[in-house]
C-alpha cells in the first residue's frame, strides 16, 4: 500500500535548507516537550515492567510483545451480551513487514483501466498488519477502564496532541469512571527526515505513554490501516474495557456530554451493539477526480452502506471485538469511514444517528458565526474541525463558570 510509495526527489540545493530548517524545528518541539514534561506530574506514564517485560518499553524499531494479555471470556457489566466468535487471543503476531505486489492483478482488465493513483493501493491490498514500533499493552491492564479514547493523529502534528491531551483527551476518573487515551500512529513518509521525526515521536511518547505506532507510511489511503490495525490491537489487549470513542485530532469533544450519553444507553439496554456517530445514508462514490474522496468505478461501482463520519463516533467494546473478527473478511478501502461501514453491514448492523456529533462543522457554512458560538459547543459532543489553538481556547470559554447559556440551544 502506500508504504511502498516514493516521493518525487528534492532538489539538491533545497536539502541543506530544509535539514537547517527542520533542526530548528526540531529543536523548537523539545523544548515544548521538555516543557510539556515538567507540567505532566501525575500524568507522566508510570510503566510496570511486570505487565509485559522490558521489551514493550524499547522504542527500537522492533516488536513489541507482552505476556499479560487475558484469555478470559468477555463480560461487559450490564450490557446485553453475546458471545463473540472465537478469535485466539495472543501477542501481537506481525513482526516482519514482508509483503510484496499482488501480480495476478496486474494481468486483470479492470486493473490496467484503473487510475494509476490507485495502483500500489491494490497491489498490496493483502497487507494487513504491520510491525508494532511502540506498544502499550499496559492500557488496558486496568479491568475497570470505562472509555478507551483512541485519536487518529501524524507524527508532524504534535500541537494538536499536546492540545487534546490538555482538554477532551485527558486521562481522568469521572464519578468512578476511568478514560484512558491512545494516539494512532504510522511511520513518517519517506523524504520528511524520518529518523529525526521518528527520534521525535518516541521522546514524545516517553514523556506521556499514550501512543500506538505501526511500521506503514501515514497517508490517507493508509487510515483503513489504523482501523484494522487498531481493532486487532484492541481485541489482544483489552478485553475489558467498555466503551471506545474513536476521533481525529482536530475535533473538539464534550467529555461530559459523551459519559452522559453512555449512561443513558446502558439504562436504556441498548449498549451491546452500539456504534453512534454523524451518519451518513444513500452515499455514493465520488467521481469527481479532484476530490480528496474520488474513488474509480472500477475499484467500486454500487452504492456505500450506511457509515459515520470519521471526526468522532462512538462504539461499545463488545462491538468492537465483533468488528474485528468482521473486518477480517472485508477487502480494505481506501476510505475508512466508509470501510467500516462495509464491515457493520456484514454485522447485518447500521449506525446510529445522533445530532450531537457535527463531523461536518455546527454547521457547513464555514464562515457562520454558529461555528464559534460556545452555547452549541456546550451542548453538543463532537464538532469537527478546530485548530489546536481553537480547541483550547473554546475547552476554556466552555468550561468557564462565566458562560451563561439558554436552558435549551437549538440548532
Amino acid at each position: 500500500m502506500d508504504h511502498f510509495f516514493r516521493r518525487k526527489r528534492i532538489p539538491a540545493f533545497l536539502k541543506p535548507l530544509l535539514s537547517l530548517s527542520l533542526i530548528f524545528a526540531s529543536f523548537l518541539m523539545i523544548q515544548k516537550l521538555k516543557l510539556s514534561e515538567k507540567d505532566a506530574v501525575g500524568v507522566k506514564h508510570v510503566r510496570d515492567p511486570a505487565w509485559c517485560g522490558s521489551e514493550c518499553f524499547s522504542f527500537k524499531k522492533t516488536v513489541l510483545t507482552s505476556s499479560g494479555t487475558s484469555d478470559s471470556p468477555v463480560s461487559v457489566k450490564d450490557l446485553e451480551i453475546q458471545r463473540v466468535p472465537n478469535v485466539t487471543r495472543s501477542s501481537w503476531d506481525a513482526q516482519v513487514l514482508n509483503c510484496s505486489a499482488d501480480a495476478s492483478v496486474r494481468t486483470q482488465d479492470w486493473f490496467r483501466r484503473l487510475d494509476q493513483r490507485f495502483h500500489q493501493f491494490v497491489l498490496h491490498r493483502h497487507c494487513r498488519y504491520f510491525p508494532l514500533l511502540i506498544n502499550h499493552p499496559e492500557k488496558c491492564a486496568d479491568r475497570n477502564v470505562h472509555l478507551l479514547v483512541v485519536v487518529k493523529s501524524v507524527i508532524e502534528q504534535h500541537d494538536r496532541r499536546e492540545a487534546v491531551r490538555k482538554t477532551w483527551g485527558k486521562e481522568q476518573t469521572v464519578n468512578g469512571k476511568k478514560i484512558k487515551t491512545l494516539f494512532l500512529l504510522g511511520s513518517p513518509n519517506t523524504g520528511k527526515d524520518a529518523k529525526n521525526l521518528q527520534k521525535l515521536i518516541e521522546y514524545e511518547d516517553q514523556i506521556f505513554g499514550d501512543i500506538l505506532q505501526w511500521d506503514f507510511m501515514d497517508t490517507f489511503f493508509n487510515l483503513t490501516l489504523k482501523e484494522v490495525n487498531f481493532l486487532k490491537w484492541f481485541y489482544i489487549y483489552c478485553p475489558k474495557v467498555q466503551f471506545i470513542f474513536k476521533g481525529d485530532d482536530d475535533v473538539f469533544v464534550n467529555t461530559h456530554n459523551l459519559l452522559e450519553l453512555i449512561d443513558f444507553k446502558v439504562e436504556q439496554r441498548k449498549a451491546a451493539n452500539l456504534f453512534m456517530g454523524d451518519t451518513i445514508s444513500k452515499a455514493i462514490p465520488i467521481r469527481n477526480r479532484q476530490s480528496k474522496y474520488y474513488i474509480p468505478k472500477e475499484l467500486y461501482d454500487k452504492p456505500y452502506p450506511p457509515y459515520v463520519g470519521g471526526g468522532g463516533f462512538l462504539m461499545s467494546a463488545y462491538l468492537a471485538r465483533r468488528l474485528f473478527v468482521a473486518s477480517e473478511g472485508v477487502e480494505l478501502y481506501p476510505i475508512d469511514d466508509v470501510f467500516l461501514g462495509m464491515c457493520l453491514q456484514r454485522l447485518h448492523l447500521s449506525p446510529e444517528m445522533h445530532p450531537g456529533f457535527r463531523t461536518f462543522g455546527i454547521t457547513r457554512r464555514r464562515a457562520s458565526t454558529m461555528n464559534t458560538e460556545p452555547c452549541f459547543y456546550k451542548n453538543l459532543i463532537v464538532v469537527h474541525k478546530l485548530s489546536a489553538q481553537e480547541l483550547l481556547r473554546m475547552w476554556s470559554v466552555v468550561h468557564s463558570q462565566d458562560l451563561i447559556c439558554a436552558q435549551k440551544t437549538s440548532i
